[in-house]
């Protein structure tokens, strides 16, 4: 499903990232003396134990660094009959392993939601450069190429699920159940994307049931594991929609690249959307610009 909520600046956002300790990764030098990432196996974060800390009130939330948190959809060759704004949204799959593989070559680190979470809520500390990915809208392409292709950097994903798509094939293939069972399985964090997209902006009633309790149940019955996060549809969010949030349980919610909520920023954490038209050199030249990190 095709998005129409366009932010593609990076200038738009303040992101730096907190840096406390080296980075996981090294990197090789070929004979033609290019860089070669290196596939290392990435340890999971050990639990912290936040039992009598107080949590950090929300003007602490927004004074702390922000995280670039990079927001993908299809990762698929152009088509002619794309549209050129859809290809904001449709990455190819060369341009895709060119991010990754850079972001590898670079030194950062893939952190998860629990991690950004307990950063900003306990001051936690983070890995040197981190980066968060996330993929929205079920698509199978994100299981078979997006992935794999984090996999390879010892890199781990956050899946954001529509429902309505779970198993179905047509113009789109989207992912199974099983697909979904298998990144939780490997250590990627599932979230929920409602049912079928519908705008929140435009819930009424038994809307939080159809698309929020439903769909994080049948996520959970999938996965075996609890929906603690949140993805808006089209990254379009309003007041309303926190506490009924809250009140389903969700730890926190992410948007795209508006402001942040002065009283909830947990449950409207920005993202920016991948464009297709990035080359590796512009998504990185936007992050130096941007995070005012020095070359390496």
């Amino acid at each position: 499903m095709k998005k129409i909520f366009n932010i593609l600046s990076f200038s738009a956002l303040v992101f730096s990232a907190a840096c406390t300790s080296s980075s996981s990764k090294t990197a090789n030098v070929n004979q033609s003396g290019d860089s070669v990432a290196v596939k290392t196996e990435v340890k999971a974060a050990q639990p912290v134990n936040h039992e009598g800390k107080k949590p950090a009130d929300a003007v602490t939330i927004l004074a702390r660094k922000q995280v670039p948190i990079l927001c993908y959809h299809q990762i698929r060759d152009w088509k002619a009959t794309d549209s050129q704004s859809a290809k904001d949204y449709i990455i190819p799959v060369k341009t895709f392993k060119d991010h990754v593989k850079m972001l590898a070559d670079s030194g950062y680190n893939s952190i998860l939601p629990d991690q950004l979470y307990n950063y900003l809520v306990y001051g936690d500390p983070l890995p040197a450069k981190p980066v968060m990915f996330t993929f929205d809208d079920t698509d199978y392409d994100q299981f078979e190429v997006g992935a794999k292709e984090l996999k390879k950097y010892g890199f781990k994903g956050v899946y954001f699920i529509m429902t309505v798509s779970i198993g179905r094939n047509g113009k789109v293939h989207y992912m199974s159940k099983e697909d979904i069972k298998a990144l939780s399985d490997d250590g990627n964090v599932i979230g929920s994307h409602t049912y079928d997209h519908k705008n929140v902006k435009k819930y009424v009633a038994e809307d939080w049931v159809t698309q929020i309790e439903k769909p994080s149940k049948k996520l959970e019955e999938i996965t075996g594991k609890k929906m603690d996060y949140f993805a808006y549809p089209f990254g379009l969010w309003n007041k309303e929609a926190i506490p009924e949030l809250k009140k389903r349980g969700f730890k926190s919610a992410f948007i795209l690249a508006e402001k942040r909520d002065e009283n909830d920023p947990l449950y409207t954490i920005r993202r920016i959307i991948a464009s297709g038209y990035w080359s590796s050199k512009t998504l990185h030249n936007s992050m130096v610009n941007s995070f005012g990190e020095k070359r390496n």
